[in-house]
């Protein structure tokens, strides 16, 4: 049976690169599953849960936007962050989720900001808990 190659990077380094036989990701319009022999696609990551399945286990990543590339059974994510879901801390996200809530938002630039940083932390906070 065929697999996906998966490579998963961030600007830093190589997070993760495995052989895997499904992959969800989070695009910023929902979520996509990919299994092997996914047509060719390129898609704009939002904030949220990534998950591999390797060897019959489920790993968990929290990305943080980014881009993913599926051609010839290769799935390339190219991502800020790639976090280990067992890295992340339940409590530290809603403190990010507080904290970004009471950021000032007086200017269409910085309730983007405000937004973006909300939306972040409730995805890190959604995968932490999962955990």
């Amino acid at each position: 049976m065929a697999q996906l190659q998966v490579i998963v990077v961030t600007p830093e380094t190589t997070v993760r690169e495995a052989v895997a036989s499904f992959v969800a990701l989070p695009l910023f319009d929902g979520e996509i599953g990919i299994a092997p022999m996914h047509s060719p696609m390129i898609g704009r990551l939002g904030y949220g849960e990534m998950r591999l399945e390797v060897e019959g286990k489920t790993e968990r990543y929290y990305v943080d936007g980014g881009f993913v590339q599926v051609a010839d059974n290769v799935v390339s994510v190219l991502t800020n962050r790639a976090i280990p879901a067992e890295n992340l801390d339940p409590q530290a996200a809603e403190q990010m989720l507080e904290s970004a809530r009471q950021r000032p938002a007086n200017s269409p630039e910085l309730m983007a900001i405000r937004d973006r940083m909300v939306t972040q932390a409730r995805a890190q906070k959604r995968v932490a808990e999962k955990s």
